[in-house]
């Protein structure tokens, strides 16, 4: 039983400690100071399913900028070979760069909404597990029983 009580206190002092993330041109806030991206993640750890969100985010910003940083060498490798010697310029190299700067666009459009998706996720966590609410709810009854009247006041 110790144990558990433990645990569950553990738990608690975790989610007390929460804060809300805020999202804006990439980078990340808590209460106004910015945080890297190393933080948000260990922050979205508490909620399994936000962290999966923000991390297929991040995993599609690096990927569209590997096929940005690839297409554009292979670009501009072809223009320098073309420059420098007597071979036909554009060749397959400038076609195969121009793809793949070309396939990073779909790639890179949709990461910044699977981060703010793993992000309000996580911010909603937060909020229920706080009890915080945009109106404050309470319960009021009146209680009747065989042992006698009262009132019950639930927040």
């Amino acid at each position: 039983m110790k144990h558990i009580f433990t645990l569950i206190c553990l738990l608690f002092i975790a989610t007390a400690f929460s804060q809300q993330i805020r999202m804006e041109k990439g980078k990340f806030y808590v209460k106004g100071d910015q945080i890297s991206s190393r933080e948000t993640k260990q922050m979205l750890t508490t909620n399994p399913e936000a962290l999966k969100l923000f991390k297929k985010g991040k995993n599609k910003e690096s990927l569209g900028g590997f096929l940005i940083g690839f297409g554009g060498a292979m670009i501009v490798g072809d223009v320098v070979v073309g420059l420098v010697s007597d071979a036909n310029y554009p060749s397959a190299m400038s076609y195969i760069g121009a793809a793949s700067v070309l396939t990073s666009i779909p790639v890179m459009s949709g990461k910044n909404k699977k981060m703010k998706q793993g992000i309000d996720l996580y911010n909603k966590g937060v909020e229920n597990t706080l009890g915080y609410h945009d109106k404050p709810t309470v319960d009021l009854n009146i209680i009747a029983n065989g042992n006698g009247y009262g009132i019950q006041i639930a927040f």
